[in-house]
């Protein structure tokens, strides 16, 4: 009898003893994974990686707005001249709000700027957009000497230079192919473009050249 009352105690004992475990082992877990509350991090959790940053540089933007103000603050001509070279060069048509963007010259913002480009005969303006207008409107080679053998009495070359950026290393080609002669005078603003027929034999000595030249 009091060898059973010894292990029921011992027994008891034991579940004590688990129940107390039990309840340390729930504690620990608590702390050790702290309940999450939206928008607050963990004081022992570890930190996000944090987006770098990219800096204002104020120094460009300072050196930007100087120049959007000096090119708005330039001579009407200089202005154009802006324009026309944008044209020029990219062959494409703009508005007035894509030629701000590309060389802050606000065409709305000032009447006089308006209408220069208006009545350049450098320019085409359709109503909406600003184009560049070359005398003659040449795609290529081909156009190129089609355009010169109308010409029977040459074509000047200040007339076709800005017909498409590469004109003149196209007429270089056809002079070095002896598809047309290109006269050079000392001043480069009379220079002529023939077209060179085969049905007809023309040779040029050196003094008619010379000669020419000095014209």
């Amino acid at each position: 009898m009091a060898l059973n009352e010894r292990l029921n105690k011992f027994k008891q004992q034991q579940e004590r003893c688990q129940n107390i475990l039990s309840s340390i082992f729930a504690s620990q877990a608590s702390i050790s994974t702290p309940k999450l509350v939206p928008g607050i991090q963990p004081v022992n959790a570890p930190l996000a990686p944090v987006k770098p940053l990219h800096p204002i540089k104020f120094s460009n933007d300072m050196e930007r707005l100087q120049h959007i103000n000096s090119v708005r603050k330039s001579a009407v001509g200089v202005q154009i001249k802006l324009v026309i070279e944008l044209l020029y060069k990219t062959r494409q048509s703009f508005t007035a709000k894509q030629v701000n963007e590309a060389t802050y010259v606000d065409i709305h913002g000032n009447k006089a700027v308006f209408d220069s480009l208006r009545n350049n005969p450098k320019v085409l303006f359709d109503g909406t957009r600003f184009s560049y207008k070359p005398k003659h409107v040449l795609t290529g080679r081909d156009e190129l000497l089609g355009l010169i053998k109308k010409h029977e009495f040459g074509l000047p070359v200040e007339d076709i230079k800005d017909a498409y950026p590469s004109v003149l290393e196209d007429l270089q080609a056809l002079k070095a192919s002896g598809d047309v002669w290109w006269l050079s005078s000392a001043n480069s603003q009379g220079d002529m473009a023939y077209f060179n027929d085969p049905k007809y034999k023309i040779t040029v000595d050196n003094d008619l050249k010379e000669l020419f030249q000095k014209t």
